[in-house]
């Protein structure tokens, strides 16, 4: 069976990777096992000048890989769909996903009224929204203070899942 993945869709600047590193801990207290893919919507640099990795990748890989008694870190320069990534994760229980809001995967939708943004996806398209005021919507609102609601929330998802 494939891990479940969720998305969670907002504009830049509402608070996504704040409120993931609020909720990940909550997950954690549940026994969940919890991957994150972050979409960069630069051209971040995880290799740099000097590095072996950079010189192996300056001198023509087109895929790098360092490895450590810790860590493992995989560095291409065509990357792959969401799918694929998603697909190479393993012995977890749940993947999220930071702004990949036109992707394949259900959609929590973060909403704060001070930023002057709406939804970043349809209400009717999320399975949850994270708000920090009331809203009337055909999904389950969380509070944007609390991620303890939303945690039990996705916890029961993944058991009616595994029920399915």
């Amino acid at each position: 069976m494939a891990i479940p993945v969720i998305s969670f869709a907002a504009y830049s600047g509402s608070g996504k990777t704040t409120y993931l590193t609020s909720l990940i801990p909550c997950l954690k207290d549940l026994g969940l096992r919890i991957a994150v893919i972050k979409h960069d919507g630069h051209d971040f640099q995880m290799d740099w000048p000097g590095t072996d990795t950079h010189r192996l990748a300056a001198a023509g890989a087109d895929t790098v890989a360092i490895v450590s008694q810790k860590k493992f870190a995989l560095i291409q320069h065509s990357p792959p769909s969401i799918e694929d990534i998603a697909a190479r994760i393993q012995d977890v229980d749940l993947i999220l996903t930071e702004g990949f809001k036109h992707g394949p995967f259900p959609k929590i939708a973060l909403y704060r009224q001070a930023s002057g943004q709406p939804l970043a996806v349809p209400a009717d398209a999320c399975l949850a929204i994270v708000s920090d005021v009331p809203l009337d919507v055909p999904c389950p609102v969380f509070p944007l203070d609390d991620p303890k609601p939303l945690a039990v929330f996705l916890r029961e998802q993944l058991m009616q899942k595994k029920g399915d």
